[in-house]
């Protein structure tokens, strides 16, 4: 514990699990830090785990604010929310003008664009950032998202670089773009989280159920897939999860006492609900957040099993080969949920003028965040050797990687439907591929279908204009609405 509480040189708002290891993080690359929580038991915990480092824990808000030197560089790890906003009310009276205040929680990506236009009108500096890593990241080395205000990060940019992750000696962390940029980079981030966690479990489905296999077996399938072109940090800690036993001592897997009804923080709706607001689709993720929803209606579901049953079967033919093809499909699956992620980046970058690289996020993403593997080593490679890339699917070493793996995704997705074992995550990745691959959709029959009911009009091929017909009639008319120029939809009728 330092006794020199006025010179710490940065402060931590918020002494859970993440800010309290950020802090001793921070303490061990050798800066003297703060910490400030209103409950007593965070400040000793972190006094206990902080002796013999620069650390000090307040409970009071003025004397923790009077010992960080100036300019204050102070960041909050609290509940997004209204929380966040109750901080920086306590807070910001307390500061003086240059101070720099982060917001390092998974604050929704709005609520960070209003937070920056207020704190900016008080003269604080403000940035928000997304921090991944869990526990062991905050503590050894998360992966950072900041964005938000540029002179604000290069201040801090010798400590954030200090704490991230390291890969190739290269630190996890960059300041993104303006604005909320930093937490709507988390949000996708978490979005990609939500849709890889849905496949892996969708994969163990497929294994225990559709294949009848041990639960030390499937955990050996995983150690190994993890072992090879896989690799990631979900993976690995899926493979630690099929060894863990029991703590009573009677040899079974905790797993499988596990009630089967998975919760959410939000983040993951918000990319959906985000997603369809700038019409970039991801499938693969919907159908995670859905399906955690959908766990939840345990009553309806065993209700359920018993009027339809049998629910699923065995899949059919050589196992071994059955693995072959699974471990493709995982593999074509985990590419198409990046490639939603990093598509939905590109449309926000240029509808809220981020001017995002995405070839940064991905080299940050590969070390101390929990979606890190070793296939966006592919994904920096894609956008750093064309900044311009339109989709990730685009690129040549990808679409090698597609094409290799595609036919094992088909195999597996046909055996699992033939069988009613569910893998919506599967299918979506699947059918968003074969939709994005097909140059003329069935759309059209939409348009027509949308004129005929609401006089909504549509476009014709090799025609500038939009056009209306009259669909009922002896004969339909194809027309540019009249008294209005060709490119202007009509007035719709009121009923």
């Amino acid at each position: 514990m330092s006794d020199t509480p006025a010179n710490f040189a940065f402060g931590m708002i918020g002494l859970g699990t993440m800010g309290r290891n950020l802090l001793l993080n921070m303490a061990d690359h050798g800066f003297a830090v703060a910490g400030y929580d209103k409950q007593q038991k965070q400040v000793d915990l972190l006094s206990q785990e902080g002796q013999g480092k620069p650390v000090a824990g307040f409970t009071d808000p003025q004397a923790f604010v009077s010992s960080i030197k100036t300019p204050r560089a102070i960041m909050m790890l609290v509940p997004a929310g209204a929380i966040v906003d109750s901080v920086i009310a306590e807070i910001s009276p307390l500061l003086a003008p240059g101070d720099i205040l982060i917001d390092g929680g998974n604050s929704y990506y709005t609520d960070t664009t209003r937070r920056d236009e207020e704190l900016k009108a008080k003269n604080l500096h403000f940035f928000g950032m997304g921090v991944s890593g869990g526990e062991e990241g905050a503590r050894f080395g998360p992966s950072m998202m900041p964005g938000g205000d540029k002179d604000a990060y290069k201040t801090m940019e010798p400590v954030l670089q200090a704490i991230a992750a390291k890969v190739d000696g290269e630190p996890c962390v960059a300041w993104l773009g303006p604005g909320a940029a930093g937490h709507f980079v988390k949000m996708v981030h978490n979005g990609i989280e939500y849709g890889l966690m849905e496949l892996i479990a969708e994969t163990y489905g497929f294994m225990k159920t559709g294949l009848g296999m041990a639960d030390d077996a499937i955990g050996q399938e995983f150690a190994k897939w993890n072992d090879g072109r896989l690799q990631s940090f979900l993976l690995d800690i899926t493979k630690d999860i099929f060894a863990f036993k029991n703590p009573d001592g009677d040899g079974t897997l905790l797993l499988n006492d596990i009630k089967d009804e998975a919760r959410a923080k939000g983040t993951g709706k918000w990319t959906s609900q985000v997603a369809f607001d700038l019409q970039a689709p991801i499938p693969t993720v919907d159908s995670a957040v859905s399906m955690r929803d959908l766990s939840k209606y345990k009553d309806l579901r065993v209700q359920l099993s018993t009027l339809y049953e049998p629910a699923a079967g065995q899949v059919a033919g050589d196992k071994d080969e059955v693995l072959k093809q699974l471990e493709q499909a995982f593999y074509f699956c985990t590419i198409i949920s990046y490639a939603q992620g990093m598509h939905m980046l590109a449309r926000a970058s240029t509808e809220f003028k981020y001017d995002l690289s995405l070839s940064t996020i991905a080299k940050i993403w590969r070390g101390g965040c929990i979606i890190r593997s070793a296939f966006l080593n592919d994904i920096y490679n894609a956008f750093e050797h064309d900044k311009a890339l339109g989709h990730l699917l685009l690129d040549g070493k990808v679409q090698e990687l597609v094409q290799g793996a595609v036919p094992g995704a088909r195999a597996i997705i046909g055996a699992a439907v033939a069988a009613g074992l569910p893998v919506p995550a599967y299918t979506a990745s699947l059918g968003y591929f074969d939709a994005f691959r097909t140059a003329r959709l069935p759309s059209n029959l939409i348009q027509a279908q949308r004129d005929y009911f609401g006089a909504h009009t549509y476009e014709l091929i090799g025609k500038e204009g939009t056009f209306h017909t009259q669909w009922t009639g002896l004969r339909g008319n194809v027309e540019s609405p009249k008294g209005q120029a060709a490119n202007e939809p009509p007035a719709v009728p009121k009923e």
